[in-house]
């Protein structure tokens, strides 16, 4: 009978715990909600007083007339081009940068280290005015590069997440490799990024999201409305005339579904990648 009462209790508290998180998430996903059900109504409805929340009349027709009203489809291979090159720049540099700092050993690696760590506590609008004028004396502004390049040269969060994933794994591992002839590039590349997948994932994702709905890199480096981004050119779409709520929600929605997509696909990658302890590999 006890053994019964505290299984029961258990259930209990389970099925508590369960309803308050639902009820959590349901809280934070209305505005989510809110954006897609005003995506899908007339104008009439949305500006009728008192509000609705589910649409009475399910209008898709908005989706068609919002890629029409803009080149939808120019700015989201402008977007795809530069989100593929800064996931491959932060996949890679991140990850042989990492490795440099858990299994290498060179002078001062700590203190390295520690300066790399440094750098997350400096806000980005602190920067944000020297690269400008950095990439403006080496001609950049106007193209693509400054949003992609710095990808290639790392960043502190993503480093030390890589750097905790390869401290896990067995030196034995490493040591064998080089036993049989293998160098630093050849384990990098072969053992250690097939071992640590799940962080590569999580990097991918969180690169993905970053270039995928920035705004203000491309506001401040592009200057032709052809090189424009979805999200530069949803500003512009909202500014051309008096705002249809119903084309620029579903504008939004349009432009947030790869995220969406992309999370609910690698979303167990993700959560094991957020593991900084690593797990035990080797």
């Amino acid at each position: 009978m006890q053994q019964r009462s505290q299984s029961s209790q258990i259930r209990f508290k389970k099925m508590i715990s369960y309803l308050v998180m639902s009820l959590i998430g349901l809280v934070l996903l209305m505005p989510l909600l809110w954006m897609v059900f005003t995506s899908l109504k007339p104008m009439e409805e949305i500006v009728r007083y008192p509000p609705t929340f589910f649409p009475e009349e399910i209008n898709i027709a908005n989706y068609w007339e919002t890629i029409n009203a803009f080149p939808f489809w120019q700015y989201a291979k402008n977007t795809l081009f530069i989100t593929i090159l800064v996931v491959m720049g932060n996949v890679l540099s991140n990850s042989f940068i990492a490795y440099g700092f858990a299994k290498l050993a060179f002078p001062a690696k700590n203190l390295m280290f520690a300066l790399v760590l440094s750098t997350m506590m400096i806000p980005g609008f602190v920067t944000m005015i020297p690269q400008y004028v950095l990439f403006s004396k080496i001609g950049w502004v106007g193209t693509y590069l400054p949003l992609i390049v710095p990808a290639f040269f790392g960043s502190a969060f993503n480093i030390f997440l890589m750097r905790q994933f390869y401290l896990s794994v067995n030196n034995e591992l490493i040591e064998a490799a080089k036993m049989d002839g293998a160098n630093h590039l050849y384990i990098w590349s072969r053992l250690m990024i097939p071992l640590t997948k799940p962080a590569l994932i999580t990097i991918a994702i969180n690169a993905f999201n970053g270039a995928w709905n920035d705004f203000l890199g491309p506001l401040l480096y592009i200057q032709n409305q052809e090189q424009y981004t979805l999200q530069i050119g949803l500003q512009v779409f909202q500014n051309q005339s008096t705002t249809q709520w119903n084309y620029l929600m579903a504008g939004a929605t349009l432009v947030l579904l790869p995220t969406i997509l992309l999370f609910f696909v690698a979303q167990r990658y993700f959560i094991e990648g957020m593991d900084l302890t690593g797990g035990s590999k080797g």
